[in-house]
């Protein structure tokens, strides 16, 4: 190696804080600009700086199911579209890069005196509608094409001017037409944000400097899970779990995992896992990565920076046509949301046979997707809530779990009881901790939640959830959670609701989320 590629260590951590502080003002930017409550109350968003070849080099402490997959997403735009400066590229459709409809990704090019791009930046939030058969488009879907508008990799930004036929398209097939279009105009600004930032860095280091540390960091983080992968006892190690049903049938579905470590490398197999099914649970392969990409950097010390060099030794099997990666026209809207956090699961239970005292228990395993649609009474307006409800985490080797958190492939907030009565037709009648819902050992996995909603005008509400049936396993030796459950209370009638289900509720009824806790760790 010559003098002029040793590579500075001082720099290296300089270029480390300054991409990501790149991706988290972005984040900043389009939280605090954003209309929907999902976006700017709940963070429902991500933000990432890719080099010039579409290579993941800094994100911000967003949403893990996101940043793990936007990579497909951004080398889909580059593949796509022919991006020139002032361009910005949106897609949403899950088999071109995407994750589930509700997630829009817009992706833009950085120039600087040059003819092909230095940098891209990109950006997904999660829209509260998106069109489709329920309102919120996170229904019970058989078909993609239930679940709204989907969107290839297109110019919404034409050299610096939003394309109106395109805008106008869209906020034609959605609900919320002016929330829709505020929230597109925050992901903008964001993305002008982002490349200001990335041109001032440019500007004081140079564009030479700047693109090496990039791929230097790339190369760091690289080695860094190489080392660890060379700390993991060589060997196989094999995992199952299962999701409760699809929402179409009472079918359970299996998830089987067999990780290989050998030579500083990991092979990640999912062979043997149930093909793609009818309803809405398929995860396409963006989400399958990303979950992978999850686990692993958990692996890593939090010092280590999160970008591409993490899935260089590591190779991921997934069959086509499986639940881990569907084809069109799956649907797909809980793939991302319920799917991800079950191979996560079974991921760290195959990694626990090799780590035993590192790994946790199980955390809750669900999101608890919520959504209530239709027409505000008192506003004359559309309205879509959507919300993901916390649960417990899994115990850990050394402590307790911690309760009423979210945990793994999302890392949301909730929806302050303020925000949502103000926002929605909707009454937040009890939130609170459920008690001795974790798992018992000699330490005790994290409490879920209790959230009971009324509406105060007819909707349409719609559950996509999970560990209803198999609950959250605890580990060497400790007690599996108790698993979640939901009911609605109608005319002092109390009615059991199934994990995946779509229903028409009235004004006054009640809608109760029990989520689970997380497994114990430890025989008590």
């Amino acid at each position: 190696m010559t003098s002029k590629n040793i590579i500075d260590p001082i720099k290296l951590e300089i270029f480390k804080a300054l991409y990501r502080s790149v991706a988290e003002e972005m984040g900043l930017v389009l939280r605090r600009t954003a209309f929907s409550s999902n976006i700017k109350e709940r963070r429902d968003y991500s933000c990432a700086v890719f080099d010039s070849n579409g290579e993941l080099i800094a994100q911000g402490e967003h949403m893990p199911v996101h940043l793990g997959s936007m990579p497909m997403s951004v080398k889909a735009a580059i593949s796509a579209q022919k991006m020139l400066e002032g361009d910005i590229v949106i897609l949403n459709d899950p088999f071109a890069g995407g994750t589930h409809l509700p997630d829009l990704t817009m992706v833009a090019p950085v120039y600087i005196e040059s003819k092909k791009a230095i940098f891209y930046l990109a950006n997904r939030a999660h829209h509260a509608d998106i069109g489709g058969a329920t309102p919120g488009s996170m229904g019970t879907a058989t078909e993609i094409y239930q679940e709204g508008l989907r969107i290839p990799p297109i110019k919404l930004v034409n050299q610096g001017q939003i394309v109106s036929d395109i805008k106008q398209l869209f906020l034609s097939n959605v609900r919320l037409a002016e929330e829709r279009e505020g929230d597109l105009t925050a992901q903008i600004a964001a993305i002008r944000t982002g490349q200001r930032r990335l041109l001032e860095i440019v500007m004081r280091y140079g564009k030479e400097i700047s693109q090496k540390y990039a791929q230097y960091l790339v190369m760091y983080t690289a080695q860094m899970m190489k080392n660890r992968l060379k700390e993991i006892p060589e060997g196989e190690y094999y995992a199952e779990d299962y999701l409760d049903d699809d929402g179409s049938s009472d079918q359970p579905i299996k998830i089987v995992v067999k990780i290989t470590i050998k030579d500083s490398q990991a092979i990640v197999d999912f062979t043997g896992t149930d093909n793609q099914c009818n309803g809405p649970v398929n995860a396409v392969l963006a989400i399958t990565v990303s979950a992978v990409f999850y686990v692993f950097r958990c692996l890593l010390s939090e010092n280590v920076p999160a970008n591409a060099g993490i899935l260089e030794p590591i190779k991921v099997i997934a069959a086509q046509a499986t639940i881990v990666n569907a084809l069109s026209p799956a649907a797909v809207a809980a793939g991302n949301v319920e799917t991800s956090q079950r191979i996560v699961d079974v991921l760290l239970k195959a990694l626990s046979q090799a780590l035993p005292n590192e790994i946790p228990a199980a955390s809750q395993g669900t999101m608890n997707n919520l959504t209530i649609g239709g027409i505000n009474a008192f506003t004359k307006q559309e309205f879509a809530y959507y919300e993901t409800i916390a649960g417990g985490m899994g115990a850990r080797p050394n402590s307790d779990g911690l309760s009423g958190v979210h945990t793994h492939m999302t890392n949301s907030l909730n929806t302050p009881v303020e925000a949502l009565e103000y926002a929605y037709p909707l009454q937040v009648n009890s939130y609170k901790l459920r008690p001795m819902s974790g798992g018992q050992g000699k330490f005790t996995g994290g409490n879920g939640i209790v959230r009971e909603i009324e509406l105060l005008n007819p909707a349409q509400v719609t559950l996509l959830s999970d560990r209803r049936r198999f609950p959250p396993y605890g580990l060497a030796d400790g007690q599996a959670a108790k698993p979640g459950s939901a009911y609605v209370i109608s005319h002092q009638r109390k009615v059991i609701l199934k994990s995946k289900q779509s229903l028409s509720l009235k004004a006054g009824d009640k809608i109760v989320i029990e989520t689970p806790g997380g497994g114990g760790y430890g025989k008590k």
